[in-house]
């Protein structure tokens, strides 16, 4: 694979990151990766700024960035969220029509920048293992936070693509010539690193940042694996255990304040400290907030029926969602911030605490508790300025509200990391909704084809169906 480089290549990545955030890639002439590793990991503070540049490359990365060919842009477009504003942009109308070629570029990108990080934090985890200059209670932080990144990159990959080779080691060789794994052997081992994550991760953000996973983004993240493998009461109890650190975490009522660094909803983030440039926006306020002035430069809009399915007196509506004259378009308003190069203000939100009053709700539904279930939706709801369900439909039906939880996850969670593709594929919803008015659809749309320049390079590499 392009992703699968030389394991000297990947130590300069983690020096790089040390020094650069990982922005430009410096040739050193150490030939031993055994020798060069154990200079980068020769004491707690060097082998710590090895996962800052991982969260650094998180930022940057396609796969991770909230820009062009990242997981929150194509999915986006996958799904019923996202549309083209100009009709020959052919890369992004493959996705937004279902008909996405396997030499596409961006979705190149989207998997080889996932496997990029996985690469280097299979890098780190072997560094750590083999050093004795750290501190045990250093290796421990580390490790558990390098498994959750690792878990993490995986859940999408298995999620997008299906079957996808698990690349746990540096060895160059056995990685370029790699499987594809089943999904049910990426899901266990996604659920191994959580649960090792889990196990050696501190409760607190040790840095003050929330840009460093804790125990409880761990968790967080399990919660969400187990409600697509359909484990309600697992769900329940591992949401319930993040809703519970009161001390942390809450439901901001000022939804203008969602998105602001190191907010109390959030779980977890990305800085664009990990750009390494004087600029200090998102790229999501990049990618997404049309220029008043410059709007023939924008590429993306919101579809106007997803829009269209706002209540008037919806808060979102009103704070989350802009709209341009120029292009006559709606587009994602959640981050305020276009272009800085003032203070950060804003930080990429990556897992936040609405996410998992809908997964609780969602997992109480599916085991019959309805009461307990509408009064977590009521909790979103209610913050945007909802009537709640216990006053106007106190009586409702499982079906029905097991509808209205899917419908307000759209809602809440639109332009932030494929969540409404994802929920429309595991509930076999896609071809339902998405199928209806694209002559092209078929069921193997559900997940993206396997791009054919790492099929070219490693002849073990299956294509998916239809494609």
């Amino acid at each position: 694979m392009k992703t699968l480089i030389k394991i000297k290549q990947v130590v300069v990545v983690l020096l790089c990151c040390l020094f650069s955030g990982c922005e430009d890639y410096l040739e050193i002439g150490a030939p031993d990766h055994k020798i060069v590793s154990e200079t980068i990991f020769n004491n707690d503070e060097a082998a710590k700024s090895t996962m800052v540049g991982i969260y650094n490359q998180l930022f940057n990365a396609d796969f991770s960035s909230g820009a062009g060919a990242s997981v929150t842009v194509l999915a986006g477009l996958s799904a019923d969220v996202l549309t083209t504003i100009r009709t020959n942009n052919l890369p992004y109308m493959e996705f937004e029509e279902h008909e996405i070629l396997a030499n596409n570029f961006r979705n190149l990108n989207l998997w080889s920048s996932a496997y990029n990080i996985i690469y280097m934090t299979n890098s780190l985890l072997e560094g750590i293992k083999n050093s004795d200059g750290i501190s045990e209670d250093v290796r421990d932080q580390l490790k558990g936070e390098a498994k959750f990144v690792r878990a993490f990159v995986y859940f999408y990959l298995v999620n997008l693509y299906g079957e996808v080779p698990l690349v746990l080691s540096t060895n160059y060789r056995t990685n370029s010539l790699a499987v594809r794994d089943t999904q049910e052997e990426v899901y266990l081992q996604i659920i191994d690193d959580l649960t090792g994550a889990m196990d050696l991760l501190k409760e607190n953000f040790t840095t003050g940042e929330r840009t460093q996973v804790n125990r409880y983004t761990a968790i967080a993240l399990m919660a969400r694996v187990q409600l697509y493998r359909q484990n309600w009461e697992e769900a329940e109890t591992l949401s319930s255990q993040v809703i519970a650190q009161t001390g942390s975490f809450e439901i901001l009522e000022d939804l203008d304040q969602v998105f602001l660094a190191n907010n109390r909803e959030v779980v977890w983030q990305l800085s664009p400290e990990g750009r390494g440039s004087i600029l200090t926006n998102t790229n999501e306020g990049a990618t997404f907030i049309i220029h008043p002035i410059l709007s023939f430069l924008a590429h993306l809009k919101l579809s106007d029926d997803f829009v269209a399915s706002f209540e008037e007196e919806d808060n979102r509506l009103l704070h989350w969602i802009g709209y341009d004259q120029r292009t006559v378009s709606y587009y994602p308003f959640k981050y305020k911030i276009r272009n800085s190069t003032e203070n950060i203000s804003e930080y990429s939100m990556v897992l936040r605490l609405a996410e998992q009053y809908l997964i609780r709700a969602e997992a109480l539904v599916m085991q019959d508790d309805l009461q307990k279930a509408m009064a977590d939706l009521d909790k979103i709801r209610g913050r945007a300025g909802l009537e709640l369900l216990v006053d106007i439909n106190p009586e409702i039906s499982k079906e029905e509200l097991l509808d209205k939880i899917i419908e307000e996850r759209k809602r809440e969670l639109f332009t932030e990391w494929g969540h409404r593709w994802l929920d429309l594929k595991r509930t076999g919803k896609a071809g339902e909704i998405l199928g209806e008015d694209n002559p092209h659809w078929q069921e193997t749309d559900v997940l993206y084809p396997i791009p054919e320049e790492e099929r070219m390079k490693n002849p073990n590499l299956t294509q998916n169906l239809g494609y």
